[in-house]
């Protein structure tokens, strides 16, 4: 199997496991994601929040959990595990703040995206209408200078 080659902007083949080809197009990035990635990657505390929140979104963080959880109550403490439930609950708050943070980021995120893209679409749409009145401008003149070529050759 083939893997894509990241150095490279054309289109990339890859081989499934079912043996079809697929046809894998690099498309550039929105300007809204490149400056926001650049803006987090300077900040090292946004750095620090992207990467808590991306481990406590995967399966090891589970998996962590369910370890540490089982070794706390078979062999650190007794029912009904107080202490615990207190780190339980301040990591739940912690985890809680995270998630608001990535919410309000996601929002903020969309919003500046929904902004360019309203921009890029007013453009395009000046520029559509100055083309399709040059085009009916054009249109009148050709049309004007080929009735004025047959009335000339009819006189």
């Amino acid at each position: 199997m083939t893997k894509p080659d990241p150095s490279t902007d054309g289109p990339q083949t890859q081989a499934g496991s079912n043996g079809l080809v697929a046809l894998r197009v690099k498309l550039p990035h929105n300007p809204v994601v490149l400056e926001e990635q650049a803006r987090r990657a300077a900040s090292i505390q946004l750095r620090i929040a992207d990467w808590i929140t991306a481990f406590a979104g995967s399966m090891n963080f589970v998996y962590l959990h369910v370890v540490l959880f089982t070794v706390w109550m078979l062999f650190i403490e007794s029912r009904p595990w107080p202490t615990l439930t207190l780190v339980v609950s301040l990591e739940a708050i912690f985890l809680y703040t995270f998630v608001m943070i990535g919410q309000n980021r996601q929002a903020a995120f969309q919003q500046a995206k929904a902004d360019h893209d309203f921009n890029e679409q007013e453009l395009e749409l000046k520029t559509n209408t100055e083309l399709t009145r040059e085009i009916r401008r054009l249109t009148i003149e050709l049309h004007r200078r080929l009735i004025d070529h047959r009335t000339r050759q009819e006189k």
